[in-house]
């Protein structure tokens, strides 16, 4: 157990931002899941539309310093690759 005021504060803050972080990491899983089902049920339509929202999300999660910029690259382009690779 912190004994400082200041580690008090840190333990505090720390709990609040790890709470953060992972719904913004879960909100971007959550997407790309989306994106693949859309994909493997051979609907491009709802594919496009959850591809749009999925790139929103994970752009988010970099914004924040959730995941990193090429963590991010990576995941936008193998779900566009799979969106057009689709009849």
């Amino acid at each position: 157990m912190p004994n400082l005021k200041n580690a008090k504060k840190r333990v505090l803050v720390n709990v609040k931002k790890e709470k953060a972080n992972n719904e913004f990491a879960a909100s971007m899983k959550t997407a790309i899941k989306n994106v693949e089902r859309a994909v493997a049920s051979k609907d491009k339509e709802k594919a496009n539309d959850k591809l749009k929202i999925a790139i929103k999300t994970i752009d988010k999660a970099e914004k924040k310093g959730v995941t990193s910029k090429n963590t991010g690259a990576r995941n936008k382009s193998r779900l566009s690759k799979k969106v057009n690779s689709m009849e």
